[in-house]
């Protein structure tokens, strides 16, 4: 059965860090371009990141730019987020998502993606 798994959600105080990890059940990620989206209560998803599967070409969206880092392990068939800085309009659920497709260049749609995980809560908060 082919599934992703979110994990490393959690509360943080404003300023602190998280890294979100996404692993996979059923298929190596090496063969994916992965992308982390982000859901927050009353809005819609958004993508955040996206790691290519072509020498690791990575994407980020410029609310998030300089804070987060998407990085892949494959030895461990894993990809990272790690969230710093984080400001109190990051809380959402983040969702990992696996999209066959050539690179990242439409990382931000949903549609690119095939797989996607059940998503780990971020809540940002003092």
């Amino acid at each position: 059965q082919l599934q992703l798994v979110e994990s490393g959600g959690g509360l943080v105080q404003p300023g602190g860090s998280l890294r979100l990890s996404c692993t996979a059940r059923g298929l190596r990620l090496d063969y994916y371009n992965i992308g982390w989206f982000r859901q927050a209560p009353g809005k819609e998803r958004e993508g955040v990141s996206c790691v290519s599967k072509w020498h690791g070409s990575t994407y980020t969206v410029d609310s998030v730019k300089g804070r987060f880092t998407i990085h892949r392990d494959s030895a461990k068939n894993t990809v990272y987020l790690q969230m710093n800085s984080l400001k109190p309009e990051d809380a959402a659920v983040y969702y990992c998502a696996a999209d066959p497709g050539s690179d990242c260049l439409d990382y931000v749609l949903e549609n690119e993606y095939t797989y996607w995980g059940q998503g780990t809560q971020v809540t940002v908060s003092s």
